[in-house]
């Protein structure tokens, strides 16, 4: 149970045979600033949401991705270019909705008691769901299925989708936090980076914990306690004499893995709202974007020691 703070990873893409032709699946040729987002998510280096735009959020992935292959360069020397980037894989694939997809879909209830009602929060549309299975943002998802009706789409329909791949599963020897750029950063015994990632800190300086802690748990898919008293500005927190207990789901306000801090009611965590991250709006917790939440749980360990730094 997650109490304190306020979507899900399905791994690779392309389980299961295709058919030859799947309705509505024509990939165009990728703009090349797609090609170096995927490529460098699949080497841990996280953009946010895929969107195909060449924002800041690229830029310091990329460069940051130059630096730990290229230690001499100069990050402020010319904008980050790396000849070996490219993988040598197609930037997107072509996916399937299964029966299982449609069948996993449901309402979210917009209110904290409706939330405590419900058997699970899953995804409520079949859009969130292959958004958050390829890492990607919506509105890429549909541009590059202009010809789908959303909310009419039978099992069998081919989509494109970028193609996201998690790199390889190695344990963690230090997640540092850095506060002024809102970013997350993991690193292997070697010194490798093996996830750096857009990270959402506590909105009131006063509630950003500063210093050396530790992980104490890991949850994947975890509940959440929803404590009215957090939450004075909300008129329904306030109509509420009791906490609540919320199911867990995609749609959980902690998300699909909550891997908790030596801190009371002070985690790291997925969120609903992947588009959201990388910036101060939380209660004091850290929040990923459901994928990178789930990457971490992965490579997390009770007693990894996480440095919170506020400072450049």
């Amino acid at each position: 149970m997650i109490v304190g703070c306020l979507p899900f990873h399905l791994g690779a893409l392309g389980s299961g045979a295709a058919p030859s032709h799947p309705p509505g699946a024509i990939a165009p040729p990728p703009p090349p600033i797609l090609e170096i987002q995927v490529a460098l998510v699949s080497r841990g280096f996280r953009v946010g949401p895929i969107d195909g735009v060449d924002g800041p959020r690229t830029q310091a992935a990329l460069r940051a991705f130059q630096q730990s292959t290229t230690p001499a360069f100069s990050p402020g020397s010319q904008k980050p270019v790396h000849p070996t980037l490219s993988n040598g894989l197609p930037a997107w694939t072509r996916y399937v909705v299964t029966t299982e997809d449609i069948d996993a879909l449901g309402p979210v209830p917009p209110t904290w008691l409706g939330k405590s009602t419900a058997l699970r929060l899953p995804y409520e549309t079949l859009l969130e769901a292959m958004a958050e299975r390829s890492a990607s943002h919506p509105k890429l998802i549909r541009q590059l299925n202009p010809h789908l009706t959303w909310n009419r789409i039978p099992p069998g329909t081919g989509v494109i989708l970028p193609r996201f791949q998690d790199p390889p599963i190695r344990p963690a020897a230090r997640v540092s936090i850095h506060l002024k750029s809102c970013t997350l950063l993991v690193s292997d015994a070697a010194g490798r980076v093996i996830l750096m990632a857009p990270c959402s800190i506590g909105r009131r300086t006063s509630s950003r914990p500063v210093g050396n802690l530790r992980v104490v748990s890991i949850v994947r898919n975890p509940t959440y306690t929803f404590d009215p008293a957090r939450f004075p500005d909300s008129p329904e927190a306030r109509s509420l004499d009791r906490k609540l207990l919320l199911p867990p789901g995609p749609n959980n306000p902690v998300g699909v893995a909550w891997i908790g801090l030596d801190r009371p009611g002070i985690g790291i965590h997925g969120t609903p709202s992947p588009e959201t991250v990388g910036r101060p709006e939380s209660h004091g917790c850290f929040r990923l974007a459901n994928w990178d939440a789930a990457y971490l749980a992965q490579v997390s360990w009770p007693g990894l020691p996480v440095e919170v730094v506020d400072r450049d």
